[in-house]
């Protein structure tokens, strides 16, 4: 008989005072049985100390930015099931059954809940917050390969496997994009349930700078398709530079054959240097493809240990 699933909701909170406490009271009357932690990032508004009272376990992170926050959630809280929700009750708690029915059923890892297939385009007041979302999906269909509906959702629910297995390094919004691409990379499952959102009620203001944290969402982007697709990565800037190299190249040996002489030297000694830059670059990419190849290696072992003890625990 499978004993029954511990279910944690994890609420980073900065400054939401006008909302925090019925975040807390609408996920304990859905779920009564799950612990709610609410993990407080420095507020100055006494948003922790109206958590606790709603019935809230919390914590103190003094590391500014949401994602020195989930960094911690995920290495102290203990559970089989979990549900990330953003504190500033955009997110309607009675959708969370949605959320958590694919990670219970062994279906997902991790879960989306996509506000962009609902309500968000037209509740959100942000025009600047709309196309930034349209864009960064854009660019991870692209890289990647996959299409994923709403990559910057504040409203989650994982698995233990995937909370106890993502490497957090970001230390802002962009962690959103961050668990998102683990996710695609480590071929997990990821299931997008279209869940309602609304906008934050009067008094309550969005901590999100659309053009710098914008910004450090396309960086992410950036680095992680670096790391996680080292060959495409390097074998695209390898493959670049040998083209423009062959275009300064090629003149000056059409010259020296029409001519017998080669007037353009430094033409010709800049066109060798990004030459063997772009044969260095398909070195690069080869060696890293190879450790990134070994690292998953390492990674599907130690997921297929802990998928053991998990059936042994149940």
């Amino acid at each position: 008989m499978q004993k029954s699933q511990r279910i944690a909701v994890l609420v980073p909170c900065y400054n939401e005072s006008l909302t925090i406490a019925k975040v807390v009271r609408d996920f304990r009357a859905q779920l009564p049985d799950a612990e709610i932690w609410v993990y407080d990032n420095n507020s100055t508004d006494g948003s922790g100390a109206l958590a606790e009272a709603a019935g809230a376990k919390v914590r103190h992170v003094r590391q500014q930015g949401k994602g020195h926050v989930v960094r911690r959630m995920f290495q102290e809280i203990e559970a089989d099931v979990y549900v990330m929700v953003d504190a500033d009750d955009t997110y309607p708690a009675d959708e969370v059954g949605k959320l958590i029915a694919p990670v219970l059923s062994g279906e997902a890892d991790m879960v989306n809940g996509d506000r962009l297939s609902s309500t968000y385009m037209t509740e959100n007041k942000r025009p600047g917050h709309n196309f930034g979302n349209t864009l960064v999906c854009t660019l991870i269909r692209l890289l990647w390969g996959q299409r994923v509906h709403d990559v910057m959702t504040g409203y989650r629910a994982f698995s233990r496997l995937f909370v106890k297995s993502c490497p957090v390094l970001a230390q802002g919004f962009e962690i959103e994009t961050e668990m998102t691409l683990h996710t695609l990379d480590k071929r997990m499952s990821l299931v997008e349930v279209p869940v309602q959102y609304r906008d934050r009620p009067a008094g309550s203001f969005s901590k999100l700078n659309t053009v710098r944290d914008g910004m450090r969402v396309l960086l992410t982007i950036f680095n992680l398709f670096r790391f996680y697709r080292p060959e495409l990565f390097f074998g695209a800037v390898g493959g670049a530079l040998l083209i423009v190299a062959a275009g300064l190249f090629v003149p000056v040996l059409a010259e020296y054959f029409r001519t017998g002489l080669v007037p353009r030297v430094p033409t010709q000694i800049f066109s060798g240097f990004l030459a063997i830059a772009g044969l260095l670059s398909f070195g690069v990419g080869l060696i890293l493809g190879a450790c990134k190849k070994q690292s998953d290696q390492l990674f599907e072992i130690l997921t297929a240990q802990e998928k053991g003890r998990e059936v042994q625990r149940s």
